[in-house]
């Protein structure tokens, strides 16, 4: 039970990692707050982890809209007093889109993924600040620090904004408790916004890349973003942890 009593917000929690982490921070004892934009199955999450004996609601939250932040955490904040983890894995894929300098894929990429970081993290703070401090974990990839074939420069650009920011505000929060880590996945099953990442001959390239010599799973990215938000990690900010099988260690 590593977050027992505590409340923690997770964007994009409907699937993939997202899921993951809300599964499993349920497990360990964490009253979890599911977000997205796909009402079905995020509610269906959170009754999920009701069904196990876990505490969980849905709230819709739309990363891109300052608005909807706002509305997410004063909700929080009014029903359950305070914000202790938050999870910024809400995000778009830009894996081997057919057109990898496409200006208008390019601002989306930006609009949701490094503004919805910025926007997670300027009201997760605020949240957490004067209330003990909290834990803010952000999703980044390997794309963030090193060169990928058919991965959109707008992929890119956004994570190397959100590994940037982590290490900016993990500084600028420190002394009020909060702390800013991020995790960068390696290759991992297709998010439900790729494009081209299911191709059978691209997956089996990028797999000979991996030194484990395999795709990685959400649930071996879930358990490195608990540690990060757990008090086994009391002494860590500004990190960012790769959970690649290797791959940017060559």
């Amino acid at each position: 039970m590593r977050l027992a009593d505590k409340i923690a917000l997770i964007t994009g929690a409907s699937s993939g990692m997202g899921r993951a982490a809300a599964l499993t921070f349920a497990r360990e004892g964490a009253t979890v707050v599911v977000t997205d934009v796909e009402d079905a199955d995020g509610t269906a999450v959170a009754e999920e982890i009701r069904a196990h004996g876990g505490q969980a609601e849905y709230r819709r939250l739309d990363v891109t809209d300052e608005a909807s932040w706002t509305a997410a955490v004063t909700h929080v904040l009014d029903h359950h007093g305070r914000l202790d983890v938050l999870v910024n894995n809400a995000g778009i894929s830009g894996t081997f889109d057919p057109d990898l300098t496409s200006t208008a894929f390019y601002d989306r990429l930006l609009q949701v993924n490094a503004r919805g970081v910025f926007l997670g993290i300027k009201h997760g703070a605020a949240a957490m600040s004067g209330r003990g401090g909290g834990s803010i974990v952000n999703l980044t990839s390997i794309a963030a620090s090193i060169g990928q074939i058919g991965v959109h420069l707008g992929y890119a650009a956004s994570k190397g904004a959100i590994k940037a920011m982590t290490t900016t505000a993990s500084v600028h929060y420190a002394g009020e408790g909060i702390r800013v880590n991020a995790v960068a996945p390696g290759l991992l099953p297709p998010m439900r916004t790729s494009r081209g990442s299911t191709d059978p001959v691209w997956r089996a390239k990028q797999v000979e890349g991996v030194p484990m010599g395999r795709t990685g799973e959400v649930q071996e990215v879930a358990d490195v973003i608990l540690f990060l938000a757990s008090a086994e990690s009391s002494y860590v900010t500004g990190v960012e942890i790769q959970v690649d099988g290797g791959y940017t260690a060559q």
